[in-house]
């Protein structure tokens, strides 16, 4: 039966570990010979980023866990990660099979880790899915475009997030205005979004995920507010295997998930803003897929240390 556990033990020296791989090892070690089976130690560690919080993300990857089960015919044991460096660590420690990362997390899972992307969720079209960044404000604000900010409170989710952090920032230090914006680091997107409800801040990012979860959950009325700002499209988070598994493993793992059904990731897919086609809801993606991401992060200078 699947089994869930909550990656934070190795969040407290994810900075120095990270740091000491940045100097030129990669910090993963090899294999044992015998140990990379079809089912390692009896069982997949399958990490997945925190984009909800863990009670909503239990049930949902919980099902998924199951079916991949009995794919694989090896128990999983999902991990919600308590943050990005976390589930960056856990896979670079020889911790996690397999791991869900976020665009901008995948890009230093890959740098740090050696993630290797193999599928993604795709759209009702089969091509990988998307979501967008959004900036809002209350209905009748005075600010109506990226420029009003300045001398305003902004809500972001917390750093290391692609469409609550990087994104964003970006577009006000293109705006010039990012050191004339007061940022709050809401915790979350879902913080983020409650913070603007509640009057905390005067504007706050919401992307598309959020607003849909949000508004299906009657928590976000969007006849109140106003979108200022929208992204370009972002494809869905990249699902990841481990570089130290065998060829043999990682094709099962990736035939695995390119089997499933749409109902086995539609609960996902209302949380990730995407509707699955009537058949194949998961596509293969390569690291290429997630150049524009690997751009962004080099061109805001992210390390490590920003996540």
């Amino acid at each position: 039966m699947t089994t869930f556990r909550t990656i934070a033990a190795l969040a407290a020296t994810a900075a120095l570990a990270l740091g000491a791989t940045a100097c030129g090892s990669d910090g993963a070690e090899p294999a044992a010979a015998g140990e990379d089976t079809m089912c390692p130690d009896g069982k997949l560690r399958f990490g997945v980023e925190p984009f909800e919080d863990a009670e909503t993300l239990i049930p949902i990857y919980e099902k998924l866990g199951t079916v991949l089960e009995e794919k694989l015919d090896c128990p999983v044991e999902v991990q919600i990660a308590e943050s990005y460096v976390g589930e960056i660590l856990a896979m670079k420690n020889n911790k996690l099979e397999i791991g869900q990362f976020g665009p901008l997390g995948f890009v230093f899972a890959e740098r740090q880790a050696r993630a290797i992307p193999i599928v993604s969720f795709a759209d009702e079209n089969g091509d990988v899915s998307s979501y967008t960044g959004g900036i809002w404000v209350p209905k009748g604000s005075e600010i109506a475009a990226i420029e009003d900010l300045a001398g305003r409170s902004l809500a972001l989710s917390e750093p290391g997030s692609t469409s609550g952090d990087a994104v964003p920032r970006k577009v006000l230090i293109d705006a010039g205005i990012e050191k004339d914006v007061k940022v709050n680091y809401a915790g979350g997107h879902s913080e983020a979004l409650l913070a603007l409800v509640k009057g905390k801040v005067d504007a706050a990012e919401i992307n598309s995920q959020t607003l849909a979860s949000a508004t299906a959950e009657g928590t976000f009325d969007e006849s109140k507010f106003t979108q200022i700002w929208e992204s370009k499209p972002i494809l869905n988070d990249p699902i990841t295997v481990s570089p130290n598994l065998s060829p043999e493993l990682r094709n099962a793992i990736k035939e695995a998930f390119l089997d499933l059904k749409p109902a086995d990731v539609k609960e996902i897919g209302g949380y990730l803003d995407f509707n699955s086609p009537s058949s194949n809801p998961v596509v293969e993606v390569t690291s290429e897929d997630y150049q524009e991401v690997k751009d962004l992060a080099d061109a805001l200078g992210l390390t490590e240390d920003d996540l």
